[in-house]
């Protein structure tokens, strides 16, 4: 495959030759809070990304790498639908991730399926009133589905992928009657999933 990246994008990208260093390089980055949903391309420049553009971003620099560019979603009950690029080593699973929130990160590719996976993130999943509202989790997406579109370093905004990733059946982790009876976290948990939370910026 012909990358289509400029040198400098290439130097970046091939620097973030292990899924940790990926984490790393979009963990720095500042959370984007606009509606946007850049390119790969788009975050290299901006440098600043949200959880989708995250998840994109990591697919791209994976492929680098010769892993297949995959996103996964999880998806939720009164609360966001979370995007991860997931990759897959001697067999077992892994996620990188960026979010706002300190649980819903990186995973070390020790889970032995998608469910597994997807539970990991269950305490860690919980909106600004305390509920756990993970419910369900999609098969995995290869972005190469979209290379006609240029989706690597298109200057256009890619809202066809998360349209996407809406489409597509999501299994349900637990019986709908469970989930209507989960207690809420209590307010040490809340406090610290939420260390390092970058509030979006007030309007002057």
């Amino acid at each position: 495959m012909t990358l289509p990246f400029t040198p400098g994008e290439l130097r970046i990208l091939r620097s973030l030759y292990t899924p940790a260093k990926i984490q790393r390089w979009i963990e720095a980055l500042p959370y984007h809070h606009a509606r946007t949903a850049w390119s790969p391309r788009r975050v290299l420049q901006e440098r600043t990304a949200h959880c989708l553009e995250g998840a994109i971003f990591a697919a791209a620099a994976l492929r680098i790498h010769g892993f297949p560019p995959l996103i996964w979603d999880l998806e939720a009950v009164f609360d966001d639908d979370h995007v991860l690029a997931i990759f897959r080593i001697a067999g077992l699973w892994g996620a990188i991730a960026k979010s706002n929130y300190s649980g819903l990160r990186y995973r070390e590719p020790v889970y032995r399926s998608l469910r597994e996976l997807a539970m990991s993130y269950f305490n860690d999943y919980f909106n600004l009133r305390g509920e756990r509202t993970l419910r369900a989790f999609s098969q995995p997406v290869n972005l190469s589905r979209f290379d006609r579109r240029n989706w690597m370093t298109t200057e256009e905004e890619l809202w066809y992928i998360p349209q996407h990733l809406v489409e597509l059946p999501h299994r349900s982790l637990f019986p709908t009657q469970i989930g209507q009876r989960l207690t809420r976290l209590d307010a040490r948990a809340q406090a610290a999933g939420k260390t390092g939370r970058q509030e979006k910026p007030r309007r002057r």
